[in-house]
């Protein structure tokens, strides 16, 4: 089998010829596994794990005051959203600044410059996608972490008050956000289409003890907007597959409903998210991708214990397909011993055949 065609057996739900692979990891990880496997570049290192996917993206073409890391206004700033703020620390980073935090009626909201979708540039993501396309499972659209820039813009503890106290802003906020991340991915669609196979969004409603929100508010205010975005991938015939960390394992019949295909990260440590459990409970209904310790196994670990377990892993949620092994987290970072990396990777290879 081809990459791609693992990868969308799995998604279909049945066994390919093994349990297709995902690694999503750092540049600064992906530069230390170069040098200590001695690969000349980042598709050597792709085929050397087994990487059953690749992705596109488009460009940032807007004008310099928006852009995502450069021409930044704060000295500790490291990066600026598409909405405009900047954000400092290790990796992502955290903002500097709350600029809707003072807003007190959805008039405040509308004045706010919301980015311009035209600001991405989608015009090569065709033939890079192309390139792709027939050997690898390609991911595609924009990461959408609604939630999370919602959050920036009006504040943590606001956001959360405001879920109850004024709920008329909290919609008009992530309806704009949701506005542009939309048209960003239908564009992206439009421009590649028939060369993108999986719609990959990112938003982390769990906390390592559950659910940030209940599962009341998380269908009042963030499952509408899941919706859309997953309506938007079908409609374009894509599978739709959603990153989120933490132990949001009650949310997960929810996301079912609005026809999620893939749940991405799956971290075993966090409440009720261990993986005999998911898949027990859902690994017939979803793509279960993810669930190999990140959080203590791969970091303090040896390969000794990575491979075993990995192979654990693997026993559990491999039969009748529906799973594809990875860390539980999307970007391997460079603490991460890239001798942890290549043992859960080499098991996979060994133990996931059918």
């Amino acid at each position: 089998m081809t990459s791609r065609e693992r990868v969308l057996t799995a998604f279909a739900h049945r066994e390919p010829d093994r349990v297709p692979a995902w690694c999503g990891a750092s540049p600064e990880f992906r530069e230390l596994a170069r040098r200590h496997l001695g690969l000349p570049d980042d598709q050597s290192l792709s085929l050397h794990l087994g990487d059953d996917f690749r992705r596109v993206y488009a460009r940032y073409t807007g004008p310099d005051c928006r852009a995502p890391a450069a021409h930044l206004t704060h000295p500790e700033a490291t990066s600026r959203t598409p909405f405009g703020i900047e954000r400092r620390g290790y990796g992502y980073g955290q903002p500097l600044e709350h600029p809707l935090a003072g807003a007190r009626t959805p008039a405040e909201i509308e004045e706010f410059p919301w980015p311009d979708p035209g600001w991405m540039n989608v015009s090569v993501l065709r033939a890079e996608a192309v390139e792709w396309n027939g050997r690898f499972a390609v991911l595609g659209g924009d990461w959408s972490p609604f939630y999370h820039d919602a959050i920036d813009l009006l504040g943590m503890d606001r956001f959360m008050l405001l879920l109850y106290d004024a709920p008329d802003l909290v919609d008009a906020a992530l309806k704009h956000i949701v506005d542009y991340y939309w048209e960003v991915s239908r564009r992206i669609f439009e421009a590649a289409r028939g060369t993108i196979d999986i719609f990959f969004i990112g938003n982390d409603f769990g906390t390592q003890n559950g659910p940030v929100v209940s599962e009341g508010l998380f269908r009042r205010f963030f499952l509408p907007h899941l919706k859309r975005l997953a309506d938007l991938g079908h409609d374009f015939g894509l599978k739709v597959m959603l990153h989120c960390c933490g132990g949001f394992a009650p949310l997960i019949p929810a996301l079912i409903e609005i026809g999620l295909d893939a749940l991405q990260s799956l971290q075993p440590d966090a409440r009720s998210m261990e993986p005999g459990r998911l898949k027990r409970d859902f690994g017939d209904r979803i793509v279960l991708n993810g669930g190999i310790d990140t959080h203590h196994v791969l970091i303090k670990g040896t390969p000794d214990l990575v491979r075993r377990r990995t192979r654990e892993t693997l026993e559990v949620m491999k039969p009748g397909g529906g799973y594809v092994a990875s860390p539980s987290h999307d970007y391997l970072l460079p603490e991460t011993p890239v001798e942890n990396v290549l043992a859960m990777y080499e098991t996979i290879r060994e133990y996931g055949r059918y």
